[in-house]
């Protein structure tokens, strides 16, 4: 029997594919930019224009093996400034998700961490663009929300979404993470769990043929998207995180 700390693991496998291996194969041209025009470049998340079946979007990738896929300020800032440029020349945004959580060093909060999580979860949640998150790995804290407060959110299989790790959550919990097997299972963080209580959109099966199962989805919510008004998206987003809290 699979258990939810298998698929906390299952998640974070080295060898899992990586936030630009799937923009490399689902994008047929890809221009990255680069840095927040205030402090610097963060490679642990990419973001750049893609054409998908001559559709232009903007994508955002948080890519784990660059400092984990922890994304520190000017990281959390470089999307703030390229979700704004999708949002004038009308382009979808795409994000794939991968992190433990956002950069936690003394550097990362004297600049402000906090507040750059903050205005993105406020802008994704105004951005008046259609906008689609997918978990490919493991999902953790504001790091995660931070790029996935989206009109649907979809997981691959064996990924994760969640508030903290399983051990940290013992930690809190019982001071003890050793009890971490328990703690996953409470937390309810696998797909098919956010899947059940209604969280998520979609579970992308992961039997070898993802990326193509994912790059067909991809397309089908561009299509479904490209003639919805916009009022009519921002209160579908509404009340679809209404309905969470």
């Amino acid at each position: 029997m699979t258990t939810a700390m298998d698929m906390v693991r299952a998640s974070r496998e080295p060898d899992r594919l990586k936030a630009m291996d799937y923009i490399k194969a689902i994008c047929m041209d890809f221009m990255e930019l680069h840095g927040d025009r205030l402090f610097g470049e963060d490679p642990a998340i990419i973001c750049g224009i893609g054409k998908i079946q001559n559709r232009s979007v903007m994508v955002i990738g948080q890519q784990k093996s660059v400092n984990f896929g922890m994304v520190k300020p000017e990281g959390y800032r470089k999307v703030l400034r390229v979700i704004k440029l999708a949002e004038r020349f009308k382009m979808p945004v795409i994000t794939f998700v991968d992190t433990p959580g956002a950069s936690c060093g003394i550097e990362a909060e004297e600049r402000g961490q906090a507040s750059a999580i903050a205005n993105c979860i406020m802008e994704f949640s105004k951005l008046k663009t259609p906008t689609l998150s997918v978990i490919i790995g493991e999902g953790g804290s504001g790091g995660a929300l931070a790029i996935s407060v989206t009109d649907e959110i979809w997981m691959l299989e064996k990924s994760v979404y969640s508030i903290l790790s399983p051990e940290g959550f013992a930690s809190i919990l019982w001071k003890n993470a050793s009890k971490k097997e328990e703690a996953a299972q409470l937390m309810g963080l696998t797909s098919q769990h956010l899947m059940d209580d209604e969280f998520i959109d979609k579970i992308i099966p992961e039997d070898g043929s993802e990326i193509y199962r994912l790059k067909e989805e991809i397309i089908w919510f561009l299509e479904k998207n490209q003639s919805i008004s916009m009022e009519k998206l921002l209160k579908k987003r509404y009340y679809k995180y209404r309905k969470i809290i």
